[in-house]
């Protein structure tokens, strides 16, 4: 028969195990993040896509039932011929900038493999930096900024991105089917909008796309 030491050690692990899955089920807990939030009126015309100067939209992106494909090269031009930026081919949210409030991105991503050292999509504006937001997908993870990863593994499947922007709270949150994965403060910042595509980073792959449906723009009540 066990002592009543071996007992209580018992009973104490067993506390622990027990809570232990608890905060990682809770923390992994399928929610709805758009709940709150009133989608707002979003077509074709909201989307402008910036792409390298020297190439014709066809060329870098397509919009084929519901999917609007981005993709571009590390060897293309900028989307100015004077700007210093690296290249990209995005899809720039237009008619819903914003200074204040709370705010949403909603839209179904798809990596292919191979891609990598690019940023799929970003909050833009900050007060000593371009952007609030960064999340770049390095041989296969999804990672803000460089580091950390949020999603490892994020390649070859479509995921459900949700990214919430508090700018009175200074608070950005990251959910990937309807799990919150990240959440970090914000950078300032008065003049803000969504982008996702594909904006070439450092040690970049040499062909870069990314698919992108499904997506909203939402605003808390």
């Amino acid at each position: 028969m066990a002592s009543s030491p071996q007992l209580l050690t018992t009973f104490l692990l067993t506390l622990f195990i027990n809570v232990t899955i608890y905060h990682k089920t809770e923390a992994l807990k399928v929610v709805d993040p758009t709940d709150g939030f009133v989608s707002l009126p979003l077509n074709q015309s909201n989307f402008e896509i910036q792409r390298p100067y020297n190439v014709p939209v066809d060329q870098r992106y397509s919009y084929v039932d519901g999917v609007h494909k981005m993709w571009v090269f590390d060897t293309d031009k900028p989307h100015f011929p004077a700007s210093n930026t690296r290249p990209r081919t995005e899809l720039r949210i237009e008619g819903y900038d914003y200074s204040s409030g709370v705010w949403q991105f909603e839209g179904y991503g798809y990596v292919p493999s191979g891609t990598s050292g690019v940023c799929i999509m970003q909050v833009f504006g900050a007060q000593l930096h371009a952007t609030t937001l960064m999340l770049r997908v390095y041989n296969g993870n999804l990672s803000y900024y460089k580091n950390p990863v949020i999603v490892p593994n994020i390649d070859n499947r479509w995921f459900r991105l949700n990214v919430i922007h508090d700018v009175e709270a200074s608070k950005v949150t990251v959910f990937i089917d309807g799990v919150q994965m990240f959440e970090t403060d914000g950078r300032g910042g008065s003049d803000h909008f969504f982008k996702c595509g594909v904006y070439t980073q450092d040690d970049a792959s040499h062909r870069m796309e990314s698919r992108w449906k499904g997506i909203k723009i939402l605003k808390k009540d």
